[in-house]
This record gives C-alpha cells, sequence and structure tokens, in this order.
C-alpha cells in the first residue's frame, strides 16, 4: 500500500529517522518542521508555482523541498550534511524536479547557480535557515550577481525582528540596513517552537524580502556605506561621534574630515546610530568618501 504521508506529518518524520538511523547534529542547526500546513503557508507566501525556480538552503529530511517540488518548476537545495544526501533521495525520489548539492552554500560560486536551471524563471530563495549562520547565508545572497526575486526563510523570531526594524527602535542596527539596502523586508507570520523535531528553544519567523529594482539609496561606494554602518553600531549605547571616532581613528585630521562630512550631511553628531534613516546614512557615507584625506 502506498504511503500518502506528507514527509512533515510528524508519525511520518519519526519512521523516516528511525529508517535512516539518522540522530541530530546540534552544530549544524539542525530542527525538522512537522507541521506540513505551515510549510504549505510558507509555499503561499512565497508565491510558488511552475513559473518558479527556487533555491533551498538545508532541506533536512526534503519536507520543505517536497512542498516546494509540488509547486515550483525546479528547486535546487544545498545540502552540507552527507548523512541527509542518501535520506533525501529516498524521501524525494518521486519528484523529478529537484535536485540537491552536496554543498556548504557559503563556499558556493552563486552566479553559475543560475545554470543548473533549465527554464529562464524568477529565482526564489525559500529555506529554513539554520539559526546560527542565518545572517552569513542572506549577505551571501544578497551581495551576490544571482538575480533572486525574492527570499522567503525562516529564522529565530529576534533575527526576523531586527532585520524588519525600521529607525529609532531598539531592534534597528547594521543588519536591518544591509538588508533593506537590497530588499524589502516584511514579516510575515511566526512559527512556534513546538512544531520542531527538536523543539529549539524561542520561536520561529517567517520573513518575506522582496528585491528593490534599484538599491533604497544611493552611494559612492557600497563598501563605504556598509563600513559606516557597522561603525556607527558598534558601541551601541554611544553617540555618532563616539563610534565614529572608535572606528576611523582620533588623529587630527580624521576629526576633521568626520567633522566636516557630518556638517556636510547635516547630521547632528551627538546622535546615536539607530536614529539614523538609510538616507541619512547614505548622505554620510557620500560625504565621508568625497572628502577622504589623500
Amino acid at each position: 500500500m502506498k504511503d500518502t504521508r506528507e514527509i512533515a506529518a510528524p508519525s511520518k518524520t519519526r519512521d523516516i529517522l528511525a529508517k535512516h538511523g539518522f540522530t541530530f547534529k546540534k552544530s549544524l542547526g539542525q530542527n525538522f518542521l512537522t507541521e506540513p500546513n505551515i510549510l504549505r503557508k510558507i509555499v503561499e507566501t512565497a508565491g510558488i508555482d511552475t513559473t518558479t525556480n527556487v533555491i533551498e538552503v538545508g532541506p533536512g529530511i526534503g519536507a520543505l523541498t517536497e512542498q516546494l517540488a509540488k509547486n515550483a518548476a525546479e528547486v535546487l537545495a544545498f545540502e552540507i550534511d552527507d548523512r541527509l544526501i542518501p535520506v533525501l533521495e529516498d524521501t524525494l525520489a518521486a519528484y523529478n524536479n529537484v535536485t540537491i548539492l552536496h554543498q556548504d552554500v557559503l563556499k558556493a560560486n552563486l552566479e553559475t547557480v543560475a545554470d543548473h536551471f533549465q527554464e529562464e524563471y524568477p529565482i526564489k530563495v525559500v529555506a529554513n535557515l539554520p539559526y546560527y549562520i542565518t545572517t552569513p547565508i542572506m549577505m551571501h545572497f544578497l551581495e551576490s550577481k544571482l538575480p533572486v526575486a525574492e527570499m522567503v526563510v525562516m529564522m529565530q523570531k529576534e533575527v526576523a525582528d531586527r532585520i524588519s526594524a525600521k529607525p529609532g527602535t531598539k531592534a534597528y542596527g547594521s543588519l536591518s540596513i544591509a538588508v533593506q539596502y537590497f530588499m524589502e523586508a516584511k514579516l510575515a507570520f511566526i512559527v512556534p517552537k513546538t512544531v520542531f523535531v527538536p523543539q529549539p528553544n524561542v520561536d520561529s519567523a517567517i520573513l518575506k524580502l522582496t528585491r528593490r529594482t534599484t538599491p533604497a539609496v544611493t552611494v559612492t561606494s557600497e563598501k563605504e556605506f556598509f563600513k559606516l554602518t557597522k561603525a556607527s553600531f558598534q558601541l551601541r549605547r554611544k553617540t555618532l561621534w563616539n563610534n565614529l571616532l572608535h572606528s576611523y581613528g582620533k588623529d587630527d585630521a580624521t576629526k576633521e574630515w568626520l567633522t566636516n562630512s557630518l556638517a556636510t550631511a547635516e547630521i547632528d553628531p551627538k546622535r546615536r546610530g539607530e536614529t539614523l534613516s538609510l538616507e541619512e546614512f547614505a548622505r554620510l557615507s557620500n560625504a565621508l568618501e568625497n572628502s577622504r584625506p589623500s
């Protein structure tokens, strides 16, 4: 008799783990979702259909992959754990539109990934990201030349709050700016910790990121812009001025450069980094770049 249970069904997940003798590796941040309805909601949030190519990171035993494969043109999944490769070959055997790459996504040349897809449909990243490397993975995609139209990713709720935060809030920081420079960020829905095996300590959130046609602000140098935003939050409780001195230096020439740049950008040095908008950071970044001492 054919087994019609979905991979994410708790009983099916247990059977798969038992069949393959799989044990969780805490070092890889493995938490498997056992609620098919939530997985379907993720696919729906991402707007996946037969004219969408999908990249997944960390497919685990294939619970989300299965739902993606049912709807997408093609699915390309990166899995670093060699123990899961034979599991995925087993659980996803019925789907001929899934490719599993046994590779660390952070070491992958993402520019070449589009070559794996047969049709030039929009590429979306849909994944339950490992908590311990959520930010590096996201930035790896955002800073690559791969034309990712959208990302719908699960992460710790706290990280999702930081990414989608607005200026003047406690959660707002350099991560908010780095992501929002490239994408429009919206918290889609919360996923309770109780629907995972093993159960994590915190709730998760689904974050929907939509690629902007052009970056949120115009900067002379992206490298300078991101350096400035990181510097502005180094000492969280300190003023912008103290943070800039801490990162750029305290000699007289540097102080003069910083003073003049702040004046040009019309930004009060006594403000704190979390009060500055992306536009203000762009103004200051451009001022710093345009008057940089030779």
